[in-house]
């Protein structure tokens, strides 16, 4: 099924920017398009998403296989309750994480069956994949010295654990190159987000606002129609005290904590 909108996803490891990265890419969009965007996450996108996220990244020990069913479980209620209805009318969705994330970490990480936990997702989903898909890379111990407070589940997997992530997210990208973005994370941020205004803005054919999207100095921009998260995501990403270079006063909560969508946007 074809949608009017935009569905964009941000995925990479914990502490590679995503949250900082979407939040400037859907004020760029908003302004650029004069669409409505909706920013959400998974888990979390929801108010059922928000209490499986708890269990699964904060709770006791979950087993790999229980962990790929909740995760899915999250998604099948954020994309048929968020996401498809804001395509429907048009709007820009951006989300931190999605599909490819369950199949790096509970596939790759945790060592599942790829083919199972992708089926698994789509069967979810009825299929519903991005039209662009951001891969924020950066090594495991170079994102892992950006993370403050307490580590949740998946942050306290280990080394290994987040080499097969990083190594599944990389595999999938180079081998469906139509959909995937790849940004070298480790790059000042304001160099990854106007590279990733560049290719976001190609993938979705807005020509008119290629060559802007070029600019490395990003405009302050106004807040415009952006459904934002009303509860901080616990993964905290971006630069701490605020955004360096073209993107002056730095954008709330980031570098701290994060993300997540407003009620009406659920």
């Amino acid at each position: 099924m074809t949608f009017p909108g935009y569905f964009v996803s941000f995925e990479g490891g914990d502490g590679s920017g995503k949250t900082t990265q979407a939040r400037l890419l859907g004020q760029w969009l908003g302004e650029v398009t004069g669409r409505e965007v909706v920013l959400t996450r998974e888990p979390g996108g929801t108010p059922l998403g928000a209490e499986l996220r708890r269990l699964v990244l904060h709770g006791d020990h979950v087993d790999a296989r229980a962990e790929a069913l909740l995760y899915a479980a999250d998604r099948a209620h954020h994309v048929a309750t968020v996401v498809r209805p804001a395509l429907a009318r048009g709007a820009v969705v951006i989300t931190d994480r999605y599909l490819d994330s369950s199949v790096a970490y509970q596939a790759g990480g945790r060592e599942l069956s790829e083919e199972d936990v992708e089926g698994l997702s789509l069967w979810a989903t009825h299929g519903l994949l991005p039209d662009v898909t951001v891969l924020l890379d950066v090594d495991p111990e170079v994102s892992a010295a950006r993370l403050s407070g307490e580590p949740d589940r998946l942050e306290r997997a280990g080394q290994d654990f987040h080499r097969r992530a990083r190594e599944t997210f990389l595999r999938r990208a180079a081998a469906e190159p139509a959909r995937w973005v790849v940004i070298d994370a480790a790059a000042p941020l304001e160099d990854v987000q106007a590279q990733i205004r560049v290719d976001v803005a190609a993938r979705l054919d807005l020509t008119p606002v290629v060559e802007e999207a070029a600019a490395v100095a990003a405009p302050e921009l106004p807040p415009g129609t952006v459904s934002e998260p009303a509860e901080e995501l616990d993964e905290p990403e971006g630069v701490a005290g605020g955004l360096p270079g073209g993107f002056p006063g730095g954008v709330p909560g980031d570098g701290v904590a994060g993300d997540a969508v407003a009620g009406d946007a659920r």
